[in-house]
């Protein structure tokens, strides 16, 4: 099982990034897929869900608007689109997939906002 997460970086305020989680090993079809971030000296905390099928969304109230999670499942892929970033919005993300008792986690990208 593997969970690859890519296309952080360093971004000003205001800026965008577009992450991808690349899924190997299981049925990604079958999974709801997450995006968890952990700021340095916080909790990790979690930023955005999706349903197997790709229908239902639903975000922490603080991405809410600015960012957009979907998914390919003929690509066994799930994205993050981050748009009007924020210097609070950096941490490392990661990506999880949970279904039923499995659960598996990426190690995660850096995204750092600021000037």
């Amino acid at each position: 099982v593997q969970l690859v997460e890519s296309g952080g970086g360093l971004v000003q305020p205001g800026g965008s990034l577009r992450l991808s989680c690349a899924a190997s090993g299981f049925t990604f079809s079958r999974y709801f897929m997450r995006w968890f971030r952990q700021a340095p000296g916080k909790e990790r905390e979690f930023v955005a869900q999706i349903d197997s099928a790709g229908g239902i969304m639903n975000y922490a109230d603080s991405v809410k608007g600015r960012f957009t999670i979907s998914r390919d499942n003929a690509k066994n892929t799930v994205y993050l689109q981050m748009n009007s970033l924020k210097p609070e919005d950096t941490a490392v993300y990661c990506c999880n997939a949970f279904y039923l008792l499995q659960n598996y986690w990426g190690q995660g990208t850096q995204v750092t906002v600021s000037s």
